[in-house]
């Protein structure tokens, strides 16, 4: 999944743990991670959702400031289907110093 670049720094603090997608079909599974910068992104859940239930509060949950704000950048393509991701970051491990012996 990607993210534009002023959502990302809220992916990785947490803050940001839901996307809404408006694509012809998922471009995501449940149970897998995507690569983001550094780290990644592991989905947790997919439902599809109409109009209705993309409320203010959704749209700011999301990292926007509003509806219009959401609705800009949640179209990709000719998609008409509305998904409701949730995921979480995941960081990337740090490497361990190699052990001399």
């Amino acid at each position: 999944m990607v993210f534009t670049k002023r959502l990302r720094e809220g992916v990785r603090r947490g803050e940001i743990t839901c996307s809404v997608r408006i694509w012809k079909r998922p471009h995501v599974k449940v149970g897998n991670r995507y690569r983001m910068e550094e780290g990644e992104i592991e989905v947790d859940s997919i439902t599809p959702i109409g109009f209705p239930d993309i409320t203010p509060e959704l749209a700011r949950e999301s990292g926007f400031l509003g509806l219009i704000d959401l609705l800009k950048v949640a179209k990709h393509g000719r998609g008409e289907n509305i998904y409701l991701i949730r995921f979480h970051y995941v960081r990337p491990r740090t490497k361990r110093p190699a052990r001399h012996k």
